[in-house]
């Protein structure tokens, strides 16, 4: 019994562990805004957060997030939540614009 307690606890903080991610450095900025993970988003300013709601796929919608952060003037945008509405073919996304880091002396 006392090894199932401890399989139990084990396989708990493995599990706790995969939702912890290693922080990485984000691309080079460069004219159009680039789609990051979360672990690439630490360090960069915020700068808001957009939704769009488009007819087609989920890749319309991509496309209508990365267009909308290139007239934010966003350097990098993280797509937070991608989903189909309750209407068939009508999709809503959900994005948080970043800024360049102030370390990286880029201008946006």
């Amino acid at each position: 019994m006392r090894y199932a307690y401890l399989l139990i606890i084990s396989l708990l903080l493995a599990g706790c562990s995969a939702f912890e991610t290693t922080p990485k450095a984000p691309p080079a900025p460069t004219q159009q805004a680039q789609e990051i993970s979360r672990a690439q988003s630490g360090g960069l300013p915020k700068l808001g957060n957009i939704t769009v709601n488009v007819h087609g796929s989920p890749d319309d919608a991509q496309r209508a997030i990365a267009a909308q952060s290139n007239q934010a003037g966003a350097a990098y945008y993280q797509i937070v939540m991608l989903s189909e509405t309750v209407m068939p073919g009508l999709w809503y996304a959900s994005a948080i614009l970043y800024g360049t880091s102030p370390a990286t002396g880029a201008g946006q």
